[in-house]
């Protein structure tokens, strides 16, 4: 196709013009690295979750009561966190030497055990809790229970060590 000087260009050629220009815009484009930040920054996981995610180690016997009422409310904890899209603030205690075979503790997780499964599929379905847990390598079935407290903080009650030590 040869443009003459003085001739206005057909309508056919005004629109091959502008398909080739389209076509590489649209191959340069995608010869362009996409720059989106990832979900493993820090600065990523805060601004998901609005606040900082502390980590903290307890005993599991020190802090009985504060876990067996958080499994209790399992099953209204999942339902919360559905429903949760900011947060105050964000606690994991890890518990080391969490034993599920005896005690007050396993008590309330075997009879709670759906509830506990309902609350692990509401954390992985929630893009705000499962990018806390996962920015430190928890993974969702080792979280036993989880806890609101008044202030719109929440703390979430992982059996194991950190970075799954």
């Amino acid at each position: 196709m040869i443009l003459q000087l003085g001739r206005r260009p057909s309508r056919l050629e005004t629109e091959t013009h502008w398909m080739i220009a389209l076509a590489l815009a649209v191959a340069f484009a995608l010869q362009t690295p996409l720059m989106a930040q990832g979900l493993d920054s820090e600065e990523t996981i805060d601004a998901i979750v609005g606040s900082d995610v502390k980590t903290e180690e307890t005993k599991a016997n020190a802090a009985t009561e504060r876990l067996v009422a958080a499994i209790n409310a399992s099953n209204t904890n999942a339902e919360r966190v559905r429903k949760t899209f900011s947060l105050e603030g964000l606690d994991i205690v890890f518990l080391p030497d969490l034993d599920e075979k005896s005690g007050a503790i396993a008590t309330a997780m075997a009879d709670h055990e759906r509830d506990i499964e309902a609350l692990r599929e509401a954390v992985e379905g929630s893009a705000l809790f499962y990018h806390a847990v996962d920015s430190r390598s928890i993974m969702t079935r080792d979280i036993v229970a989880l806890e609101y407290a008044e202030g719109g903080a929440v703390t979430i009650f992982v059996k194991g060590e950190p970075n799954g030590g």
